[in-house]
């Protein structure tokens, strides 16, 4: 790896205390490049500090490599990548400049190439044996996925045994209950459909009035 790689492996402790000070995490899915860039270009401008680009977008990584080139310089965006279910996905994420690796649940040997590049890895778990799992094999933060099974009283469910485990939900999360899955314990929330359903209609300004939303009621939960 190059120079500039290393630096940027040095930045794990900043990319994981990022993440859980701006406390969203913008899910990106998209039926094309053009509109993933769209939405991405709605959720920057709606204040959001963290993409997560899915691994479901065509050609998802050469997406990441442009916008890591036009918005990781400034500090303003930390680009991660999702639905990474294999090393190799994860491998080819980083090298196109992905900060952090998301994944909907625990490949052991993901986690082992993140923790090899001090690259953040969030894998996905739905019960507390599978978060202790996350834990054991290195997990950072761990994926609570999918949320909205089980509402944001699984949070305080699995912080109770396990305490040191920093939660992030992801699905089920709105406007209307992020506050409490924040209030819950959890250390940043994940939010896809919810925040971006507005690219479906070509109303990406309700995306970005949305991620405000978010990002208010986030700052306000906290504060109480």
């Amino acid at each position: 790896m190059n120079q500039e790689r290393m630096v940027f492996m040095a930045r794990k402790e900043e990319v994981i205390s990022r993440i859980k000070e701006g406390g969203l995490v913008a899910v990106v899915r998209a039926e094309n490049t053009e509109e993933a860039v769209k939405i991405a270009e709605a959720c920057i401008a709606g204040g959001v500090a963290a993409l997560e680009i899915t691994f479901t977008v065509p050609g998802a990584a050469d997406l990441i490599r442009d916008l890591a080139k036009n918005y990781q310089a400034s500090g303003s965006l930390i680009i991660g990548a999702g639905t990474v279910l294999d090393p190799e996905t994860a491998r080819a994420a980083v090298l196109a400049g992905a900060e952090y690796i998301v994944s909907p649940c625990l490949n052991v040997e993901t986690v082992r190439l993140c923790n090899r590049y001090r690259v953040p890895c969030l894998p996905g778990a739905m019960t507390a044996k599978e978060v202790v799992e996350c834990l054991e094999a290195g997990a950072d933060i761990i994926k609570i996925f999918p949320g909205e099974l089980f509402g944001p009283a699984i949070i305080k469910a699995i912080k109770g045994p396990l305490p040191q485990a920093d939660l992030m939900p992801t699905g089920g999360v709105s406007p209307e209950n992020v506050s409490e899955w924040i209030k819950a314990g959890a250390v940043a929330v994940g939010v896809g459909g919810s925040l971006t359903a507005g690219a479906k209609t070509g109303d990406y300004e309700s995306i970005t009035k949305t991620a405000k939303l978010f990002i208010e009621k986030i700052k306000a939960a906290r504060a109480r």
